[in-house]
């Protein structure tokens, strides 16, 4: 049983049969519905059936996705994607091959949709209900694993041979985790694809809900987050820490790094190969990060408006520090801000820090 196959960021040297049930397919007259969008007039028929949701650049013509950010104006010009929910002012630039569904707020219409493929995704499946076995039947388990006393292994999971499950862990539907790795006390572990040698301590938390809202004035529309976590080979996660599951892609957490204590990784976060982070470090979600980084404590990453912080490789980012926006190539030092570049005492050069003391 190959559990540890992982082939990169996206996870598709591991075949997996994936977390949640998809519904559909459906006609883009029934998606219309669902999202209070207007199918505009054109070449793409009221009854064409659409069978997935996907990004703007993974979409093909079956798929349906959304643009609301003028920002991601190339990837909607080049996208192969069926169709697509958009702001009425961005209607003229979707391709003719794509389906117009026009609505002003495409984002909010792009949650709905995929509450419409995904109706099971707004709650992680740890184990199935009205089974007395703490160890479900249908979880394949090679020679050698350990199961401590209370732990619970789900519908469907496979863990490699050497792997310890202590006492009080989850290993929730469908998850893979695999050889001479160990799953400490009272960790929780969903949606995610575990490689080998992996150390994950108490009280973990891998696989729940990314913090995904569609806000507006009418209230805060929860996005579903159908994506997994990905951790390769030779990963440690210290106590408390908790990442979640990618929104429509994978969170991942490249080999050989080092997460310490209380250390947040929001969705869709690709951390590196060999990355150090210290504790009380917050990676907002839709972040990247290169290889071989090391971030000091209380570090916390700002997220806005769909944009991402990118790390470059060999970095090394200072104590009690916050990460403006403005790319891979400015170094930043010091004492965090609250909220970034708002209040509080900002990161600032990291050659202007030293002159500072």
């Amino acid at each position: 049983m190959q559990l540890a196959a992982i082939d990169g960021a996206s996870g598709h040297g591991m075949e997996h049969p994936g977390f949640f049930r998809r519904a559909g397919p459906f006609s883009l007259a029934d998606i219309a519905k669902a999202t209070g969008a207007e199918l505009a007039p054109g070449a793409t028929a009221a009854d064409k059936m659409i069978e997935d949701v996907r990004t703007l650049t993974d979409a093909g013509p079956r798929d349906l996705s959304f643009f609301n950010n003028r920002k991601y104006a190339e990837q909607l010009k080049a996208t192969h994607a069926g169709a697509c929910l958009v702001l009425p002012a961005f209607a003229g630039r979707v391709p003719d091959t794509t389906g117009k569904l026009v609505t002003p707020d495409p984002y909010r219409g792009f949650a709905q949709a995929l509450m419409l493929f995904y109706p099971e995704s707004r709650h992680s499946q740890a184990a199935p209900g009205g089974r007395e076995q703490r160890i479900d039947p249908t979880a394949e388990l090679e020679e050698g694993v350990i199961i401590e006393p209370g732990a619970i292994v789900g519908a469907e999971a496979r863990i490699g041979r050497g792997t310890r499950i202590a006492a009080g862990a989850v290993i929730g539907y469908r998850v893979a985790i695999g050889r001479d790795s160990y799953i400490g006390p009272l960790a929780t572990v969903a949606h995610a694809l575990i490689g080998d040698r992996v150390i994950i301590h108490t009280g973990v938390r891998i696989g729940q809900d990314g913090f995904g809202f569609a806000m507006s004035g009418r209230g805060h529309f929860k996005v579903p987050q159908i994506g997994r976590v990905i951790i390769q080979d030779d990963v440690e996660i210290g106590a408390n820490s908790a990442i979640d599951r990618g929104a429509l892609k994978d969170t991942v957490i490249g080999e050989g790094s080092k997460i310490d204590n209380l250390v947040q990784i929001g969705h869709n976060v690709v951390l590196g190969r060999h990355c150090v982070i210290v504790a009380q470090t917050g990676i907002s979600g839709l972040d990247g990060a290169g290889r071989f980084r090391r971030h000091g404590r209380s570090v916390r990453y700002g997220w806005a408006h769909q944009d991402r912080h990118r790390c470059p490789d060999r970095r090394h980012r200072a104590p009690d520090k916050g990460c403006p926006p403005g790319g891979p190539h400015r170094r930043y030092a010091g004492p965090s801000a609250d909220a970034v570049g708002s209040r509080g005492r900002p990161a600032r050069p990291l050659g202007q820090a030293r002159r500072e003391g």
